[in-house]
């Protein structure tokens, strides 16, 4: 069994923590972020350091989810969060223009896929994408979505695939 909400989420300086109720919200340098906690969880604020536990002993993976949440909410406003994507293919390329991430990916057509609020998208290059935010589920659920309109394909190894992603490469039909 995980204890990971034994351990205390520490605040850094510079962000601001308030709680009213079951509502957290955490205040940084990259933005505000704030969320409900599971009523079956209850949380304390001591010295910079927050302590969750469960109200009965049958909710710890409860507590434990929560703990993360919020880590992951004081990790996004003050660091961020990014994943990358590179485009693998012959004429495969991606640019910004405004609110839109343009990608040519093989089809007839060019792809436009609309950027979300608090969501960032660069292209440093044709062929690379970074999507970055304070949010980590939003920042991963843009970043799945751009992947889901061409998935690597086990032949060639053509199509969207994240940065660090091994493409498992299927061998050619023998004759």
């Amino acid at each position: 069994m995980s204890r990971i909400a034994n351990y205390p989420v520490t605040l850094p300086k510079g962000v601001e923590f308030n709680v009213s109720g079951q509502a957290v919200q955490v205040k940084g340098p990259k933005g505000s972020l704030s969320m409900d906690l599971h009523p079956t969880v209850e949380m304390t604020e001591d010295a910079g350091q927050l302590h969750f536990k469960p109200i009965s002993d049958d909710n710890m993976p409860m507590a434990g989810t929560m703990r993360a949440l919020v880590n992951n909410m004081v990790k996004g406003v003050t660091d961020g969060f990014e994943k990358r994507l590179s485009l693998v293919g012959v004429g495969y390329r991606a640019a910004v223009q405004g609110k839109t991430l343009n990608l040519q990916l093989g089809f007839s057509h060019p792809v436009d896929h609309p950027i979300p609020e608090g969501v960032t998208i660069e292209c440093p290059s044709q062929t690379e994408i970074v999507v970055s935010g304070s949010d980590k589920q939003k920042v991963g659920q843009v970043a799945a979505e751009i992947r889901a309109y061409r998935p690597p394909e086990p032949y060639k190894g053509k199509g969207v695939r994240y940065a660090d992603e091994r493409v498992i490469m299927k061998e050619a039909k023998k004759a």
